[in-house]
């Protein structure tokens, strides 16, 4: 989800974007009235891409859940070892959005958004690499034809009130979840969303964009989270 910042004298966007975790090309992409990355006006609002969405802080993860030390500040998931237990998923028209996710597994966020086809087609690149949970879970419903282009959000909140829109999806609890079916959290920092993977050893496992790297960018896992659940979204079309 986006802030706004009120520009101050002295600001340039290299500083801001260091600030804020994000890059000049993507603060340009948000503030489409900058023409010039050298000139910005004091006392302007600047639109700050994804400041609410990275996936930080928290009390641990069910995953055994570590601290990075990258840029992020964030706290990073550990990879779900060996096989969940899934069972049935949910589908929409083109396939299944769990099985389209799992397709993706170990890539790095920064390399799917630059693929030309498939999910990563779908996801928008100017995004930045350390908050790309919303852009990747719409990229899948999206492939999936669970929603359309224009209900593709790259913040938590802003997908969680399309998805709560939509009368394809209603929401469910955790116990009820079936792989594919998106789930958000709410975290220390912000929020971050995921899809749900399944059970192992009696804990809910997710798929999706982590901050599992070491420079605090994002990867495709299968983690475990016990972050509190804001809602799960079940496709019922």
């Amino acid at each position: 989800m986006s802030t706004s910042y009120r520009i101050k004298s002295g600001d340039t966007l290299s500083h801001l974007a260091q600030r804020h975790n994000t890059s000049v090309s993507a603060l340009m992409k948000a503030n489409p009235q900058i023409k010039n990355a050298d000139l910005i006006y004091a006392g302007k609002s600047l639109n700050i891409p994804g400041a609410k969405d990275s996936f930080e802080g928290g009390t641990g993860s069910t995953g055994g859940a570590r601290r990075s030390g990258g840029a992020s500040g964030g706290q990073s998931a550990q990879d779900v070892q060996g096989p969940t237990s899934s069972g049935p998923g949910t589908r929409g028209p083109n396939g299944s959005p769990f099985d389209i996710a799992s397709q993706h597994l170990g890539k790095n966020a920064g390399s799917l958004k630059l693929e030309k086809n498939g999910v990563g087609l779908a996801m928008e690149d100017w995004v930045p690499n350390n908050v790309n949970c919303a852009n990747f879970v719409s990229g899948v419903l999206r492939q999936a034809g669970q929603i359309s282009a224009g209900q593709h959000d790259n913040s938590v909140m802003g997908l969680q009130r399309k998805l709560d829109n939509d009368p394809n999806f209603k929401r469910i609890s955790l116990q009820d979840a079936k792989p594919g079916d998106v789930v958000s959290m709410k975290t220390n920092g912000g929020q971050h969303v995921v899809m749900f993977a399944g059970w192992k050893d009696g804990k809910a496992t997710f798929i999706g964009s982590n901050n599992v790297n070491s420079d605090g960018s994002q990867r495709i896992t299968i983690s475990g989270f016990n972050y509190p659940i804001m809602s799960v979204h079940q496709y019922q079309g």
